[in-house]
């Protein structure tokens, strides 16, 4: 009992600065609490996400390297028609000369 008397045996100006600086206190250790009580629950979650994001990070680079694999495989298929293409153009020529000559041979 003796704190109730010492707080009436303040002055007025005295007992306001005492609850003030009690409640600027209270308001600390609240934020504090809040904080801790933050931080617990939201590093699992941070470090989850931050898990998912460097998955995601090997992911995309396992699929870069597949892009310009196929890009390659791509160019190389390029080519090959290219050169199919050839062949077939020279096998026409061909074609085109033995069919005359079986023209001519059938004329005569």
């Amino acid at each position: 009992m003796k704190p109730l008397f010492i707080i009436l045996a303040m002055s007025k100006t005295g007992a306001v600065i005492l609850i003030v600086l009690l409640l600027l206190v209270a308001a600390a250790i609240g934020y504090v609490t809040a904080w801790f009580y933050a931080k617990s629950v939201y590093t699992p979650v941070i470090k989850g996400l931050e898990d998912d994001k460097a998955q995601l990070n090997r992911e995309i680079s396992g699929m870069k390297d597949d892009i310009s694999k196929l890009k390659s495989q791509v160019e190389n298929l390029n080519e090959r028609i290219a050169k199919l293409e050839e062949e077939i153009a020279e096998k026409q020529k061909v074609i085109v000369a033995k069919d005359k000559e079986i023209n001519k041979l059938q004329k005569k």
